[in-house]
């Protein structure tokens, strides 16, 4: 077999336009699948050694477990939100791309990947997006139309909803402080949870707080002060 022939035809078939809509779904799996073990395993591995029990196969099945299943999601998702998004644009005739067809699509895909098991790792990745998603709504509600300065890059240009009317020293003064503020809020409500409603919380989360934490509090030799947390 002439491999570089083969090369080449691999590279026709990836720079010919007519195939491109279904490649980008395969990249989109492909993305997926990467990112997610990327992100995951790492995290993972820290987490669930540190503050989980057990023999380490176990721990080490957990990591790979938790590794998958994030992977995974994010390549579903991924090529659900693409296949949607072209589906949308291929049963209209000028085959072009409406404002709402984000929406759908991640509407769609959200449901199908997060929203219909309620997981560690799935609440983990929506509560992740959920905050950023918070802090993205608060910049688009004050900042005003045409302004492109906290968009800014290839996604910006197209300014804010300007819902809410404000001077400029005002409106800096919020993008100074808004950060601030919602980390404190953020960390301000976890606190009171945990130490008042610890079972409402995110298991893992849970577990890391209360090693942090709850076990800061109790020892009984050298050896579990400075040593060994318990």
């Amino acid at each position: 077999m002439d491999i570089s022939a083969l090369q080449q035809t691999c590279t026709r078939i990836l720079l010919n336009p007519d195939y491109q809509p279904p490649l980008s779904l395969l990249k989109a799996l492909r993305n997926g699948l990467v990112y997610g073990t990327k992100i995951r395993f790492p995290h993972a591995l820290v987490m669930i050694l540190l503050f989980r029990s057990g023999p380490f196969p176990a721990k080490l099945a957990s990591v790979l477990k938790a590794t998958r299943q994030h992977a995974t999601n994010l390549a579903t998702f991924a090529f659900l939100y693409k296949a949607i998004m072209l589906l949308q644009k291929m049963v209209r005739p000028q085959q072009k791309e409406w404002k709402g067809d984000s929406f759908v699509a991640g509407l769609a895909g959200g449901y199908w990947v997060f929203g219909r098991r309620k997981s560690s790792v799935n609440q983990q990745i929506v509560i992740y997006v959920a905050a950023r998603v918070v802090l993205a709504a608060a910049s688009l509600a004050f900042q005003p139309r045409g302004d492109n300065t906290l968009l800014g890059g290839k996604y910006g240009g197209r300014g804010g909803m300007g819902l809410l009317s404000m001077s400029d020293k005002n409106r800096e003064a919020v993008r100074a402080h808004a950060w601030p503020v919602f980390a404190s809020l953020s960390w301000g409500c976890v606190m009171w949870m945990f130490r008042f409603y610890p079972e409402m919380l995110q298991p893992s989360l849970r577990s890391s707080m209360t090693y942090l934490y709850d076990n800061a509090d109790h020892w009984d030799s050298f050896r579990n002060f400075l040593v060994h947390n318990k």
